[in-house]
């Protein structure tokens, strides 16, 4: 790895979004993920190995840590305020097909259920792995799921939930997905789950820890 790309690694891994900002502290004054994307760009580092040498390797620092009890979900998520600094410099050569992605994948918290939080590590996990994350947001109903499939057939689908009140939401978008698309694989996730209740509504996961998920994807998918 590149000496500039070890350095937006690090800036990823511990959530230095650019120069202005003062965390962490002791990496004050330095330029962040902002800053060291573009010059990793003007520099000709092929986003590719950007995504995958610098941002990837970050993001996989922090979600080992926070896997082994070592980093907290507000650093996940000052992780993931770096990691969108960074995306944006990315982003047109996605979309212009000059670097690539692993795919699609729907996320959404389940109709009824307004907590974020969750989901929203996981999206920044996916995308820190390569994924292109449709975020539809909170309390998503059945059909918005659907719909979304429609334009991106290919997708893969996470659901997340954290009140026993609305997990049930759950099978039913699970089965509103499978009658349209039956060979969508659907993940299920939040803190009253377990891998029995996804069985038992027919999705095809649970995973309890988004640096695991990310980790089964790039192996299983």
């Amino acid at each position: 790895m590149s000496e500039l790309l070890e350095q937006l690694a690090v800036c990823i891994e511990r959530g230095k979004v650019n120069i202005k900002s003062p965390f962490p502290p002791d990496l004050k004054g330095q330029e962040g993920a902002d800053e060291l994307t573009k010059r990793a760009i003007d520099e000709s580092i092929h986003p590719n190995d950007i995504l995958n040498d610098g941002l990837m390797i970050g993001m996989q620092r922090v979600g080992d840590k926070f896997e082994t009890g070592k980093a907290f979900i507000p650093d996940m998520l000052i992780a993931a305020k770096a990691m969108n600094a960074a995306m944006v410099h990315l982003k047109p050569f996605f979309e212009s097909g000059e670097a690539e992605l692993k795919g699609d994948f729907i996320i959404g918290t389940v109709a009824g259920d307004l907590h974020d939080i969750g989901k929203n590590i996981v999206k920044m996990v996916l995308t820190g792995g390569g994924w292109n994350v449709i975020d539809l947001g909170s309390d998503v109903k059945a059909e918005k799921f659907v719909e979304t499939l429609k334009e991106y057939p290919n997708a893969l689908v996470g659901m997340s939930a954290l009140l026993t009140t609305t997990m049930m939401q759950m099978e039913v978008t699970t089965k509103a997905i499978k009658e349209v698309f039956p060979k969508t694989k659907v993940f299920v996730g939040g803190a009253p789950l377990s891998q029995e209740f996804s069985d038992k509504i027919g999705a095809d996961g649970y995973f309890p820890d988004p640096n695991k998920f990310v980790k089964y994807l790039a192996t299983a998918v």
